[in-house]
């Protein structure tokens, strides 16, 4: 019988790589503790854990941190973020500005972290090192917050919502919107990058739906962001985290409660586009929203977030339960006088309807033209709208166009007498 000897070279060989790999990684300690963010030097290897337990509340800090969320109310900001090392910074008209001229301390942004999260939330955190969640201040407004670890201290970003809920005349949007809200079933996507307005155009279509119909609503956000009143309908406010797991199983008990509308923050995986497809196909509204630029962006998103053997099918359902997709971006005012909404809006015609179908996707783009005396608009002609209007410079317009060259022509026909939109 053969016995098989190890050779000592392997031996000797395999013991240096270990030795190497435990070296590797294991900190020298005659080294020099460097200071987290230290360029060229990394961080000492830590439990970070150990440090994810905001403190108490203090008082001091929450005074400041609404004395800055009322300054950026006074500048009409939209966000106001919180990091060690920076002086606090609002957005306003997509730009940012400092609030102050010092930097703030990390003491100082843990210090209005922690009067910022709520009691309840603050377990997510320490397990976590992260929180979305929104609230509403007393004199203050509703907002949307982020509370995370930044270099091993605190840092928070605010999205600051309207104190009203907002109207669809007033965001200047296009009146033909207001169809959505007349709609008893169908999936409503309303898209566009971050920042653009998704949720304010979501909140402002179901306002109007709150005011002509009585409507059982169930919205499902991550987190609550506008709140609607009851009225003479019935409004659900679910929260992913507080309310509900997930929003795949939200949805699913959605539909067993008895809903009119339902309107979902975010369509994030396949099983919850699945889910508001299926919604919308058998006879509820659904209105949510992705991050994609177009009507065919949007399309395609949905159809890749599928196998391949199921994408045919796929096409089909959704032929039949979409209503309609808006793509939105904010531009910045000719005048300085904040941003203006360059809008993209298609409703699903017979024509639309079997462009999606049959797998025709980018032949979309060449619809919504031929459809515009139906109420559709492209990119380039709400576009080409905003510079006749004198609403927003032609660079800044033709930058954003889809085709800059068709921006020009149509900006050609309407300074020989034709219409733009």
């Amino acid at each position: 019988m053969t016995h098989f000897r190890p050779d000592p070279s392997l031996d000797a060989l395999i013991r240096r790589l270990n030795d190497a790999a435990r070296s590797s990684v294991e900190p020298d300690p005659t080294a020099d503790e460097a200071s987290p963010g230290e360029e060229g030097v990394a961080a000492p290897e830590i439990d970070a854990r150990s440090d994810w337990t905001l403190p108490p509340e203090d008082t001091e800090a929450r005074d400041r941190l609404h004395g800055l969320l009322a300054r950026c109310r006074e500048i009409d900001s939209t966000d106001l973020t919180l990091v060690a090392g920076a002086p606090p910074m609002a957005r306003v008209d997509g730009d940012l500005t400092p609030l102050e001229t010092d930097r703030l301390a990390a003491s100082e942004t843990t210090a209005m972290c922690a009067a910022l999260v709520p009691r309840e939330r603050r377990a997510t955190v320490s397990t976590s090192g992260a929180v979305d969640f929104s609230l509403t201040l007393a004199g203050l407004g509703r907002f949307r917050c982020n509370v995370h670890r930044e270099r091993a201290t605190w840092s928070a970003a605010i999205r600051l919502f309207p104190r009203e809920l907002p109207e669809l005349e007033e965001l200047n949007l296009p009146e033909g919107l207001g169809r959505f809200a007349e709609a008893h079933h169908g999936l409503v996507l309303v898209t566009g990058p971050t920042g653009s307005g998704k949720s304010t155009t979501l909140a402002a279509i179901l306002k109007r739906t709150l005011a002509r119909r009585r409507v059982h609503v169930i919205t499902i956000e991550d987190p609550v962001e506008y709140e609607h009143p009851h009225g003479g309908s019935v409004v659900e406010h679910i929260e992913i985290g507080r309310d509900a797991p997930t929003f795949v199983k939200a949805l699913r008990a959605a539909l067993r409660q008895d809903p009119d509308v339902l309107l979902v923050g975010e369509m994030r995986d396949r099983e919850s586009i699945s889910i508001a497809i299926t919604a919308a196909e058998t006879g509820h509204l659904v209105l949510s929203t992705l991050h994609t630029g177009d009507a065919p962006q949007t399309i395609n998103r949905i159809l890749d977030s599928y196998p391949a053997g199921q994408i045919e099918a796929v096409r089909t359902q959704l032929s039949v339960s979409l209503a309609g997709i808006v793509s939105q971006r904010l531009l910045p005012r000719k005048d300085g006088a904040g941003r203006v909404p360059a809008v993209e809006l298609v409703f699903a015609s017979d024509a639309i309807r079997n462009l999606v179908r049959r797998g025709k996707i980018e032949q979309i783009r060449t619809q919504i033209t031929l459809e515009q005396n139906a109420g559709m608009i492209s990119l380039d002609q709400s576009l080409a709208d905003l510079v006749r209007r004198g609403l927003v410079d032609l660079g800044e317009a033709r930058s954003r166009a889809r085709a800059p060259n068709e921006l020009e022509s149509l900006l050609r026909e309407n300074r020989t007498g034709s219409s733009v939109t």
